[in-house]
């Protein structure tokens, strides 16, 4: 078979990401800056930054579902509701004290967000979707506030 016709080797970013990124790293500490895999280096360096705002995003939809939830069924609050509130907040706000550039990350996937959590809460309690308001009920400030829970019953 000629050299035309043979598949390319793997790299070992594609066939192990893990050692991939032990070895890189183990270049970077020792400067080893001619033998880095530049490229990858710097797509896994975003690929971090993107994982920072999808995971606030997945957070604020659930947050909004169970506080939608909260207060739309309030003869069905329970302390796994309050739990889950609470548990979204605190992640949500040490992700952003850990990278504050992302502190206005949740304002700007909010209706994305609370579009997601008004049809996660129809399906959740069988009501109407039409149940939910358009347009979310809660500012940014009482959706991550520790404190604040719709409709009372702090």
């Amino acid at each position: 078979m000629s050299d035309a016709l043979k598949a390319p080797v793997p790299s070992l970013y594609e066939t192990d990401l893990y050692a991939w990124s032990q070895d890189q790293s183990a270049r970077l500490r020792a400067q080893a800056t001619t033998s880095l895999d530049w490229e990858h280096v710097a797509e896994e360096i975003e690929s971090v930054g993107e994982s920072e705002r999808s995971e606030i995003e997945s957070r604020m939809a659930v947050l909004l579902t169970h506080l939608l939830k909260w207060q739309f069924q309030p003869e069905r609050r329970s302390n796994s509701w309050r739990g889950t509130i609470h548990e979204q907040r605190r992640r949500i706000n040490r992700r952003i004290r850990r990278s504050p550039s992302l502190r206005g990350h949740p304002l700007e996937v909010l209706d994305e967000e609370y579009a997601i959590a008004r049809w996660n809460a129809a399906g959740e309690t069988r009501l109407s979707p039409d149940t939910f308001p358009a347009d979310c009920p809660f500012t940014v400030s009482q959706i991550l506030d520790m404190g604040y829970l719709p409709g009372g019953d702090q």
